[in-house]
């Protein structure tokens, strides 16, 4: 199987985890706070430092906070720090910068998953993120699978990625399709977006997304043994398949969480990856925790903009993430094959 490429992050930055953890905290701690306070009816600073320290706060400014603006920003934090880490898990399993949720159909069979179980369970709530795992742990076992077994190339697994994508996104179509009533706000969960979320949409989910980090951190160290080859994995007393069987429940269980409570948002389990490699280096003790800050911050600033751009209307994040990563798709593709001649 290939080998991710070097990154080119300046040696300075990659020496200096510290200042660049504190910059990415502050980063995020600032978006939160815009996050609260803008929107369609903004909400004055005071107010949000009031509902924080438990102070006196206007019935209206702490409805908004409490019941629209702080669930959607939690939402969007568990997501994107989810789907960020689940990318870079992927690409550290199948060897391939290429790989993401979206691209190679993990996101989908969640999605199609998540329409079944709303069929079947509606209102169900508790059995949602179990779904969304089952079915991106179907699409990761396809995708490795084959990979094993062909020794497919990159873009052998993407065109394999689209072909399942395909199949599981024509499930949920067809479910939408016979079933409209199957899922309030199916549109939007088919675009990806956290309009409507609420408290009880995320509180099963957080303990899924939680655990797939802890489970992440605590194989970083296997997966920079397993970048060296499984010949030298092996030699050094690496179970390479018992720990790429971890990766992809790790992957799926993060991928599936996200999906779970965003929809099926699209590229951030690539480009999050590659960001948080050009910052933080190959080294996953650090590209893990970096993928998580920076794919939370990611995905928090781009449904702000989603919400502030055309305000008082709303544009789903999953279309906004989806011109961005679009071209960075395609720039990634052009730079594979630039770098296989």
């Amino acid at each position: 199987m290939p080998t991710l490429p070097t990154s080119s992050a300046p040696g300075r930055w990659r020496d200096r985890p510290l200042p660049l953890l504190c910059l990415g905290l502050l980063t995020l701690l600032l978006l939160v706070l815009a996050a609260v306070c803008l929107g369609s009816v903004p909400v004055p600073l005071r107010d949000v430092v009031a509902a924080v320290t438990g102070g006196e706060v206007p019935r209206q400014s702490y409805n908004i906070i409490h019941h629209v603006r702080l669930p959607r920003v939690a939402a969007a934090l568990m997501a994107g720090s989810a789907l960020a880490v689940s990318g870079a898990v992927l690409q550290a399993v199948l060897m391939n910068p290429l790989a993401g949720p979206n691209i190679i159909g993990v996101n989908a069979g969640s999605g199609l998953f998540v329409l079944v179980a709303a069929v079947l369970l509606p209102g169900r709530w508790e059995v949602i993120p179990l779904a969304a795992f089952l079915g991106a742990l179907l699409a990761c076992g396809i995708i490795y699978g084959l990979a094993a077994a062909t020794g497919a190339s990159r873009i052998t697994i993407v065109l394999a990625g689209v072909a399942v994508s395909g199949f599981f996104g024509a499930g949920s179509d067809a479910i939408t399709t016979l079933v409209p009533d199957a899922w309030t706000g199916a549109s939007t969960f088919l675009v990806g977006g956290f309009s409507g979320v609420t408290i009880q949409n995320i509180r099963f989910s957080l303990w899924y997304i939680a655990g797939g980090l802890v489970l992440a951190l605590l194989l970083c160290h296997d997966m920079n043994i397993l970048a060296l080859g499984e010949e030298t994995a092996q030699s050094l007393g690496l179970s390479v398949r018992l720990c790429r069987l971890l990766f992809i429940v790790t992957a799926a269980v993060l991928a599936g969480g996200a999906v779970s409570i965003g929809g099926l948002m699209g590229f951030v389990g690539l480009i999050v990856p590659h960001a948080a490699r050009f910052l933080a280096g190959e080294d996953n003790r650090r590209l893990i925790p970096a993928s998580a800050l920076l794919g939370a911050s990611f995905v928090l600033g781009c449904d702000l903009l989603a919400r502030v751009l055309f305000a008082p209307y709303e544009l789903p994040v999953g279309i906004l993430l989806n011109f961005l990563g679009g071209p960075f798709f395609l720039w990634l593709l052009l730079r594979q094959r630039r770098h296989r001649r």
